[in-house]
């Protein structure tokens, strides 16, 4: 362990650097490092120095790592490919020598002693990690990679009583993460609660595709490109995306995307053991000719918005390149609404031709085989991606109509949906037997903004009976109310608050669980919001005014699932839903609203 600092007059930073044995290998070095930065004074530009600071930093660790590789060639050039285990010197009493056998080879940078080896890492889950599998199935690792697959994959087996990835996902959730171990688990254990959720695992043998889709849905899978990777091709141009919206919904066209998006991964799979060699992403070309200002609706980029964001959060490093062909003047605006959700290195995996210049030198040639290139482009193969056209818009839905196929959807995922009215919450009863049991839900917000709380009563409540509904029936039909908690009801009697209220904006995804201290009744409440009247000497603000036009005072929309797990299933088994965001939300904001969610989501500990 070694620690070092240099000072810049008023500014100190701090260095820690530590090398430790692995936990699951005594082969292996761990190295950690970390530095703190303290500015007192520096004239105002305190902000601009951090940044030049933070800059340097990163270049004196990428030129650390440099260093320690060229170390590590220089032995292999040396034939050395053992290097012994240190030991502190003999103490001058002691009349012997350490054994040699007792030293454990042990490299720096988490470099193997042995890196050609077949043998099976010691402690490597199902022992299958050996150097024929690593390259067969997952592509050249370094040690230190291989390490963080390890033991990202020995947490998922402790922790997660569900279905656990395949090395190849679990790899992408790494790769997207730079191998930084703790916000790959972060990201996975998400995505793992989302797919339970939301069934993925069950997506493509229930997903059946409406034949709208099949008609007008100008998309599907192509032979491969010359690297082996599964080619999907999109006519985007030919694509009446708001007709299908129109007609179908925006969660049923979600629902295909994901559908599309499960076919690739075993796409890949298919093409690993066909090539022989790691195949874990796809190509995908998307063919812009016709694209035009009707392609600019607001809802469909939204839309579009929605479908980047919950494809990068899920199903990350998948794509491996994107082909852009025929790109018209209307381009540069599509492409500045929706570049600044894609992230930096998906970007760099973008390839843009306009006109014919995919045609020439440097363009499809160089990534599919002529044989494979479709004859809408100039090529022999026949392409069975359908041509598109318009929707009939005779065909086209009510909004009404469309929010009722949604519901439906969304009833078949195992959510249920209801209405808050004004002076009439939704209530939710749980009966718990088991003190330190855990209460787990997830909610959208679909229209207006509500309160969301939870109560305890040691005693049953009796349902309150409206419109001749009995409100025992806890999984009544979308839109009846059910009301639990009774007028005459005394809070810190009958019933306390065991969560802090919490405000839900319309649009807003909340998950949160709450651990249990008494068994008895809890109640999940959700009741309309109320906003506060304006005074004479505070002017309304103009989003208010607009909400206002937008959405009824007097009746709310939610969507929500809940569960109860026994303390002893809980952990891993939804990986805690607290502070999770859902993006697959029926609202799904922009970008800020939906971190913003997020953040006010965190109302359970």
């Amino acid at each position: 362990m070694r620690h070092r600092a240099f000072s810049v007059p008023e500014i100190n930073v701090y260095e820690h650097c530590c090398y430790t044995v692995h936990p699951e290998n005594e082969d292996w070095t761990c190295f950690e490092q970390s530095a703190s930065m303290d500015i007192k004074s520096f004239f105002g530009f305190e902000s601009t120095a951090e940044k030049i600071a933070m800059k340097q930093y990163a270049t004196s660790i990428k030129k650390g790592k440099e260093i320690i590789e060229c170390h590590l060639k220089q032995l292999e050039e040396e034939n050395i490919t053992h290097v012994p285990r240190w030991a502190p010197p003999p103490a001058p009493t002691t009349s012997h020598a350490l054994p040699v056998s007792s030293a454990r080879a042990i490299p720096a940078c988490s470099s193997r002693a042995h890196p050609g080896s077949t043998d099976v890492l010691p402690g490597s889950p199902d022992d299958k990690l050996d150097t024929d599998y690593i390259s067969r199935y997952l592509g050249n690792l370094t040690p230190f990679q291989e390490s963080c697959l390890i033991r990202l994959r020995l947490w998922l087996q402790e922790t997660h009583k569900g279905k656990i990835p395949k090395d190849q996902h679990v790899l992408r959730f790494l790769r997207s993460r730079d191998f930084n171990l703790e916000k790959a688990k972060e990201a996975l254990c998400q995505t793992l609660t989302w797919r339970k959720q939301h069934q993925i695992d069950f997506l493509l043998d229930t997903w059946q595709c409406p034949q709208l889709l099949q008609d007008y849905y100008t998309g599907g899978w192509h032979h491969h490109d010359k690297d082996g990777r599964p080619l999907y091709i999109l006519r985007l141009g030919q694509m009446d995306t708001k007709g299908l919206v129109r007609v179908l919904g925006e969660e049923t066209l979600m629902r295909h995307v994901l559908s599309i998006n499960e076919e690739g991964l075993r796409h890949c799979e298919e093409n690993t053991k066909i090539f022989g060699k790691p195949i874990s992403c796809w190509t995908c070309l998307v063919d812009l000719e016709g694209l035009n200002m009707r392609h600019l609706w607001r809802p469909g980029i939204k839309a579009l918005l929605r479908t980047i964001e919950l494809v990068g959060a899920n199903y990350p490093e998948t794509l491996g390149r994107l082909l852009i062909l025929r790109a018209p003047r209307v381009f540069p605006v599509l492409w500045t609404l929706v570049s600044p959700f894609i992230d930096e290195n998906t970007r760099k995996k973008f390839l843009i031709y306009a006109g014919n210049d995919y045609q020439g030198p440097g363009g499809l040639v160089d990534y599919i085989n002529r044989d494979f290139i479709p004859d809408f482009l100039g090529g022999d193969a026949l392409c069975d991606v359908p041509e598109g056209g318009l929707v009939p818009k005779p065909l086209y839905r009510t909004a009404e109509e469309l929010e009722n196929e949604e519901v439906k959807l969304w009833n078949e995922a195992i959510y249920k949906s209801a209405s808050v009215l004004k002076g009439a919450p939704h209530e939710v009863l749980i009966e718990v037997t088991e003190a330190s049991s855990v209460i787990t839900w997830d909610f959208d917000v679909w229209k207006g903004d509500v309160i969301f709380s939870i109560y305890h009563s040691r005693r049953a409540p009796q349902p309150v009976k409206r419109d001749g509904l009995s409100a025992h029936n806890l999984a009544c039909p979308a839109g009846n109310n059910v009301q639990l908690i009774d007028r005459s009801w005394m809070l810190g009697q009958d019933y306390s608050m065991v969560e802090t209220a919490l405000t839900c904006r319309e649009g807003e995804s909340v998950q949160g669980s709450h651990v249990t201290r008494w068994p008895g009744f809890y109640i999940l409440q959700w009741r309309l919001h109320s906003s506060p009247s304006s005074t004479s000497s505070s002017r309304p603000r103009v989003d208010d005014v607009l909400a206002s036009l937008q959405v009824s005072s007097h009746k709310c929309r939610v969507m929500y699932f809940t569960e109860v797990l026994r303390s002893t299933d809980f952990r891993g088994s939804m990986s805690s839903l607290e502070s999770s965001h859902s993006a697959f939300s029926l609202l799904s904001a922009a970008t800020s609203s939906s971190n913003q969610s997020q953040t006010e989501s965190s109302i359970s500990r």
